[in-house]
């Protein structure tokens, strides 16, 4: 029997609430390192309210969030960040009015080891430091295909190219473990098929784990390796892409026979 890799991320008994509205009810998952996993469910089943319970967005009412060990509950983003995990958006949250390659570089400052005043005066420290910056930003540029870009401004790049270079910018923070909400919206289906390529091409350039909340379900059962279904904040069901698929629950909650085919 093949041992199984450690563990990344363990989530027990999640719950929170909006006012008197539960919208995520006792979340259970387990995420181990170098795993693509799905996170599917109807609109409002409560997938992005558990992407903001993990990066600190909300705090939950209850439950427990454990990345290597560590417990998440109660850690500002900012510190969640720097432990190892990256997320994307529903809706592109680029800085339209900046250049790309400025996009990567803020996303990469956090890493800085220079000061106020090494930046108030051009010190040596911070001109090598802004240098590695921008290297380490044209390097992820070159891998998504967009250096010929660099200096384009981020919001008048066709909308493909604006999901990749939200997923370059999340990677900019050196993640262990990347949440991609619906990083296929909006795209056609050759888009789509370049996304999937992608997507597992940077879990495996990387090395990372990916939890990924998408409706597109050609892209969840081609790629995922395992999947967990919501309804109404619980999960109803989880496991391989085809016992996902004929799960009866799934159907009637979600999928619908002809969606699944």
């Amino acid at each position: 029997m093949t041992e199984q890799r450690p563990v990344i991320l363990e989530i027990e008994g999640l719950t929170h609430y909006f006012d008197s509205l539960r919208a995520v009810s006792n979340f259970s998952i387990t995420l181990r390192e170098g795993e693509l996993v799905g996170l599917i469910g109807p609109n409002g089943a409560g997938k992005t309210t558990v992407f903001n319970l993990i990066t600190g967005v909300y705090r939950p009412t209850a439950g427990s969030i454990r990345f290597r060990g560590i417990e998440l509950v109660g850690l500002p983003s900012h510190e969640i960040i720097r432990l190892g995990i990256a997320r994307t958006f529903q809706n592109i949250r680029l800085f339209a009015n900046l250049t790309v390659l400025d996009n990567i570089r803020i996303a990469h400052h956090y890493l800085v080891d220079y000061g106020l005043f090494d930046s108030f005066l051009r010190t040596p420290r911070f001109g090598k430091g802004e240098k590695e910056i921008t290297e380490l930003a044209q390097e992820l540029l070159e891998i998504f295909g967009l250096a010929d870009r660099q200096n384009d401004i981020a919001g008048s790049l066709p909308y493909g190219m604006q999901r990749k270079l939200e997923i370059a910018r999340a990677l900019a923070t050196k993640p262990q473990l990347l949440l991609l909400d619906e990083p296929a919206a909006g795209m056609n289906p050759r888009e789509i098929d370049q996304l999937m390529e992608l997507i597992h091409f940077i879990r495996d350039r990387f090395n990372l784990t990916i939890l990924l909340v998408e409706h597109r379900m050609r892209l969840i059962m081609n790629i995922c390796e395992w999947i967990t279904v919501m309804d109404f904040g619980e999960v109803i069901a989880r496991g391989k892409p085809e016992e996902v698929r004929n799960n009866p629950k799934v159907i009637e909650a979600y999928l619908g026979r002809m969606a699944i085919r």
